[in-house]
């Protein structure tokens, strides 16, 4: 366990929810890039990985949030994209 590690778990941390709530209020998926959030989460699942394999303790449950928070922004994207297609018809 690290105290950079865990300085930086919490301050993506507390990203997220911005993210998630601007995802949900704005409606669209404009401003948005699903890669990244795709690359973030793999980011996340090997963080996990890593801690369960190697070097297990608390702080792989901050990954697991974190993570957790990413999957729902990427939910959220891709409600937004068909809330956009349906706009467009």
């Amino acid at each position: 366990m690290s105290i950079f590690e865990i300085i930086m778990l919490a301050c993506f941390g507390a990203a997220w929810p911005s993210s998630i709530y601007t995802s949900y209020t704005s409606r669209t998926s404009k401003g948005k890039s699903v890669i990244f959030l795709g690359i973030v989460f793999i980011g996340y699942i090997c963080g996990v990985l890593h801690k369960v394999y190697f070097n297990f303790d608390w702080v792989v449950l901050l990954y697991a949030i974190n993570g957790s928070m990413v999957l729902c922004d990427m939910v959220l994207y891709f409600r937004n994209l068909n809330l956009d297609r349906q706009m467009n018809l």
